[in-house]
């Protein structure tokens, strides 16, 4: 009785580490998801101020070999 109460207890441990380490690494993605979804906000605004801004006449540029 006494060896199988040790190995519960033991199993127990292992499982709340395990656990732990779990919670820390789904806490670590949702900070880079976080992170990462500011950033898209950002480049998705961006893109709209240089498509809102005044239209580029393509002919009047000068072709990147000049």
């Amino acid at each position: 009785m006494e060896a199988r109460l040790t190995e519960l207890e033991s199993k127990l441990a292992f499982a709340e580490d395990l656990l732990d380490a779990l919670n820390q690494t789904v806490t670590r993605q949702q900070a880079q998801i976080d992170l990462l979804q500011e950033q898209l906000r950002l480049l998705h605004q961006q893109l709209k101020d240089v498509q809102g801004a005044e239209p580029r006449n393509l002919r009047e540029e000068i072709p990147p070999h000049y």
